[in-house]
């Protein structure tokens, strides 16, 4: 290997070296400092890959099989020197999954407003459209089968990711779903014009076995979930809901601000999380004086699949006394926040910069929240397609009712 290449090589891993510590990298000066650091780690210490380079000369040398391209060979560096921190969400994303992200994380993307399943292993393509977005107008239905997009079959060998990324496309464009529809037997061109899908984060209803409990499902935090919540609570208390449910099962987060927003909605004043930054003061984010509802009795329900911001809202109602957590599990425990580095091939490094703690200073990260009501799902309540978590929460909404006559 070239002795330029060699120097190339020992940037990049000083660079990331560089980044993963000084994560304070918020504003213009700080990446200044950043790079005057960069220069004086590469000074002092580029001696130290000399040990690397005569261990992969003798791979180079000697190793009877393919080598890695340059390119593979410095992903390969950066994730070895990023997995060495021993924090699961400080890590690399190469080029095309890092633009996938991108597009992932974004509110609204250009698509046709539909999710793409295979519920059976080997098994056809199902569409579900999503209400009020292109597909539903265009005459999709739940349950149809997907044959093929712009004529192009949908095979057995194609995943659902791949399929999707063929629905997939830039705002404006016409994409034709050759679908077959419940029942039918022949199939139908749809044309749908691609736009811009914005996808609720909540649903809500009054339980059947109880109209005075209304129940909120909260998917994600988008940018749009505290005016969706305000919703949900104001239109099931005018239904005649005195009790809620707030269902965060499988929320894996999204916006801090979001999860701050919805706290508020339940919360008077005081602290709703505080925030630890590396080379920063403490910050607290704080309820104001208004709220939507403030006394109604509350439960949540929480999973392994409750976190991030998730666990941000379900740990400030349950340290203010505000709501009870009921679960089958502890949550997931990831209470940390981390800064994206896209870097100048299009790939990208994800660094740990702050880290969560709830209003009684509990730390969220690989600790996560325990329920105050653990419930024993069993086998049979799989089997019968019972909500043991919800039938529980709904017992203890009840238990509360009859303690306040």
């Amino acid at each position: 290997m070239s002795e330029r290449l060699k120097n190339i090589f020992a940037t990049v891993l000083l660079l990331l070296l560089a980044v993963s510590a000084f994560v304070a990298g918020y504003f213009t000066n700080d990446f200044v400092e950043m790079r005057r650091g960069e220069v004086t780690v590469a000074t002092g210490d580029a001696q130290e890959f000399g040990l690397f380079w005569e261990a992969w000369g003798h791979v180079q040398d000697n190793f009877i099989g393919e080598l890695p391209t340059s390119k593979e060979l410095t992903y390969g560096a950066i994730r070895g020197s990023v997995a060495l921190l021993g924090d699961p969400y400080t890590f690399f994303v190469e080029p095309v999954e890092r633009e996938i992200e991108r597009q992932t994380l974004q509110g609204t993307f250009g698509g046709v407003g539909a999710t793409v399943t295979r519920p059976e292993e080997g098994g056809p393509i199902l569409l579900e459209p999503i209400p009020g977005n292109p597909a539903a107008a265009a005459g999709i239905l739940s349950g149809d089968e997907l044959v093929a997009v712009d004529g192009e079959p949908i095979t057995l060998e194609l995943t659902v990711e791949e399929v999707a990324n063929l629905v997939r496309g830039e705002k404006g464009t016409i994409v034709v779903l050759t679908v077959i529809h419940p029942g039918e037997t022949d199939p139908v061109d749809i044309e749908v014009e691609r736009g811009d899908i914005l996808i609720p984060s909540v649903s809500y209803r009054l339980l059947r076995e109880n109209d005075q409990v209304g129940y909120i499902q909260l998917t994600r935090f988008s940018g749009e979930s505290a005016n969706e919540i305000e919703t949900a609570v104001l239109d099931l208390q005018s239904q005649g809901a005195t009790q809620l449910i707030l269902d965060l099962r499988g929320n894996g987060g999204g916006l801090l601000d979001a999860a701050v927003e919805v706290a508020d909605h339940f919360l008077t004043e005081g602290p709703i999380l505080y925030q630890q930054s590396r080379g920063q003061e403490e910050r607290v984010y704080e309820a104001t004086a208004e709220t939507v509802a403030p006394d109604i009795p509350l439960i949540i329900l929480v999973d392994g699949g409750t976190a991030s911001s998730s666990e941000i809202l379900a740990g400030a109602l349950q340290d203010r006394g505000r709501a009870q957590l009921v679960g089958s599990t502890p949550t997931f425990g990831k209470g940390s926040v981390q800064l994206v580095y896209d870097l100048s091939d299009g790939s990208s490094v994800h660094v740990t910069a702050s880290r969560w703690y709830t209003p009684d200073r509990h730390q969220l990260d690989q600790q996560g929240l325990n329920p105050d009501i653990l419930v024993t799902v069993t086998q049979e309540d799989i089997d019968n397609g019972r909500d043991a978590v919800l039938n529980q929460a709904v017992m203890e909404l009840q238990r509360l009712a009859q303690l306040s006559e």
